[in-house]
């Protein structure tokens, strides 16, 4: 079983050294299967193009278009060159067994017409051509054309898969869901070690030849990287964590079955597979070698009870939806359902409080009105294409005088973005946002105006760019309607106005983030005003003690950022909580080779109200749920 990688287009140094990370595998044992994409959606921020790839003159994303195939093939050739380079391929002696072009491209297939079996063609084509001297698959691709394999991804390819759409194929697996990608607003997604291990097992005794977890290690979606809406963690529940602790017994499970694949390697290689019904909803899968050795999975496909099949003259129970494995094909040493390890728990330690007051400074944010702006539109702009991704930040701004008595005003707020501020007069006035499932939102908010000229400033935010789904470089985000109602029979209609605007925050475009940039603004003590919008906080911090991972706590803050020592650590929104009433995300990773030992810069951008004081520094550890003993190294 092998670890996919998902490329992106920025691939340059540092942790996006793509070449030292696979020699790094390489060093440790391990094959890759090089996913190249280029678009990879992954939940990652448009998918893993860049977003100036949105202004090439006729551009159409992922079709039979011919901008596109030119960017596309110099990514790709550009990625298998570098490996070739550098041997990395195993034709060369490297650990790439696999390249993958495209990524379920089939999803979207239909919605370009007689254009989308073209481009298919077209990709696998190219890609051969580049000679890697190892296989190309297409997941989620019926009809990937020979030699380009196809493949499946999901949570129960034992059952769903077609097979290979050539004899001379194998059956491979390249996604195996571990969980799924949590959002903001929703709970996370918990699979059981049984079911996956049911699912790897029946896999395996319809002659699946490779399986790959997405994903056995779990990660953190630093800065602004992850997809619309996505949390900054990333599939925390895969058998090994967001910190790459175990999570029992998911992990111990599955390292059990996988020894008893390996150990059945000869029959399951060179042997000759039948199947049979042992039941009504049981069947026996066997493979058996000239030379005796044999393997048998007996499947229970009921959920509801224990069942007893007749196997080769011997009497076996299988629990309920369950595989048993005979690597003998007499005695069963393994079943699906039977957990042996032991589940853990993940429990964390207080490490530090940032509770003085004089421990922080604060900077806030000047709420620009119209005069401010130099950006000016008669209509109301879209936001990503206006922001060219430079920043999850758009500030609307316009000015305007009533001309006859409006007594009790609401401003009526239109968006396909994901968030928006209002503020009237620079005073905050309320906040709404969308969701994942819904594609826009609105608010009607009663709200107080002046004499004289009042200055209207809307700020929509961004939490992430789309990343799927057909014609991608179309997409719409940010305000579509604003209305002033003062009463029922008359209306203020801006959508069609003079409007003013601000791309970005200050504290961003002075990367107050940064050491040296810290002295660009003036920071001040924490005031207790109850208008904390907007508002940058610093302090510093002295690493914990050890080596057990770090996380700030953020249950006090409401929706913004985090710096650590210039490094982001990822947006948070706590205050957007699930249907059970919780947060997403609260514990948000610092990963040890972000610190120094003493002295390191902690910065935070609170969009709306969170209180600092109340953030801690934690360490991360594990505990056996049977056990006061804790721990947090991989076992020997």
């Amino acid at each position: 079983m092998y670890s996919g990688i998902c490329m992106s287009p920025n691939l340059v140094s540092g942790r996006y050294d793509l070449v030292k990370f696979i020699k790094e595998i390489q060093a440790q044992g391990l094959y890759v299967c090089l996913r190249i994409g280029p678009f990879i959606e992954s939940e990652w921020t448009y998918g893993g193009f860049p977003f100036w790839l949105h202004d090439v003159p006729g551009i159409v994303y992922r079709t039979d278009n011919e901008p596109f195939k030119f960017y596309m093939q110099n990514f790709t050739t550009k990625i298998v060159n570098l490996m070739k380079s550098e041997g990395l391929y195993a034709s060369q002696g490297g650990p790439i067994i696999l390249s993958q072009i495209e990524n379920e491209y089939q999803n979207v297939e239909a919605a370009f017409h007689e254009k989308g079996p073209i481009y298919v063609k077209w990709a696998a084509k190219m890609g051969v051509e580049l000679e890697t001297g190892v296989p190309w698959v297409m997941c989620k691709q019926t009809d990937a054309p020979d030699p380009v394999i196809n493949t499946c991804n999901g949570m129960r390819c034992g059952e769903t898969f077609g097979g290979p759409n050539s004899p001379n194929k194998p059956s491979m697996w390249t996604e195996n869901w571990t969980s799924f990608y949590q959002v903001y607003g929703g709970e996370p997604y918990i699979r059981s070690a049984e079911d996956i291990a049911f699912h790897v097992a029946l896999f395996i005794a319809k002659k699946g030849s490779y399986i790959n977890y997405y994903m056995y290690h779990g990660g953190t979606n630093f800065g602004r990287t992850t997809s619309a809406y996505v949390i900054t963690s990333y599939y925390d529940q895969a058998p090994l964590d967001e910190y790459g602790l175990l999570r029992q017994p998911k992990w111990g499970h599955l390292k059990e079955l996988h020894i008893m694949i390996k150990n059945c390697s000869t029959p399951l290689l060179q042997g000759v597979q039948s199947n049979f019904s042992i039941g009504p909803l049981q069947q026996a899968y066997v493979f058996k070698e000239g030379t005796g050795a044999c393997v048998a999975f007996l499947v229970n496909n009921d959920a509801t009870k224990n069942v007893t099949v007749q196997f080769q003259n011997n009497s076996f129970e299988l629990l309920p939806k369950s595989i048993g494995i005979l690597p003998d094909c007499q005695n069963m040493v393994f079943n699906t359902a039977k957990v042996s390890t032991k589940p853990n728990k993940r429990i964390t330690t207080l490490t530090k409080m940032f509770n003085e007051v004089d421990m922080w400074k604060e900077f806030k944010e000047d709420i620009p009105n119209f005069l401010d702006t130099s950006l000016r539109s008669n209509s109301l702009l879209e936001h990503m294409n206006t922001t060219q991704d430079k920043s999850d930040y758009l500030w609307y701004t316009f000015s305007f005088q009533p001309n006859s008595t409006c007594p009790q005003p609401v401003l009526h707020v239109e968006s396909l973005g994901h968030v928006v501020h209002a503020y009237i007069n620079t005073i905050f006035i309320e906040a709404g946002h969308g969701s994942h499932d819904t594609k826009g939102f609105s608010m009607d908010i009663p709200i107080t105006l002046i004499d004289g000229i009042n200055n209207v400033s809307i700020l929509s935010v961004m939490v992430g760019l789309p990343d799927s789904g057909a014609f991608l470089e179309s997409r719409y985000a940010g305000l579509t309607k604003v209305t002033i109602q003062c009463s029922e029979s008359y209306i203020y209609d801006f959508t069609n106005y003079t409007w003013g605007y601000q791309i970005g925050l200050e504290g961003e475009k002075l990367q107050v983030f940064k050491e040296q940039s810290l002295e660009e603004v003036e920071w001040s003590e924490i005031d207790d005003s109850t208008n904390k919008s907007l508002t940058w906080y610093k302090t510093t911090f002295d690493a914990p003690i050890g080596d057990e991972p770090i996380a700030l706590n953020m249950s006090s803050m409401q929706k913004g950022a985090v710096w650590v020592n210039e490094q982001s650590i990822g947006r948070y929104w706590v205050s957007f909580l699930t249907s059970k009433g919780n947060p997403s995300q609260t514990l948000y990773h610092v990963p040890r080779s972000f610190l120094n030992p003493t002295g390191n810069l902690l910065v935070v951008l609170e969009e709306l109200n969170g209180d600092p004081l109340q953030i801690s520094l934690n360490t991360i550890s594990l505990v056996n749920v049977n056990s006061p003993f804790s721990y947090h190294h991989l076992p020997q």
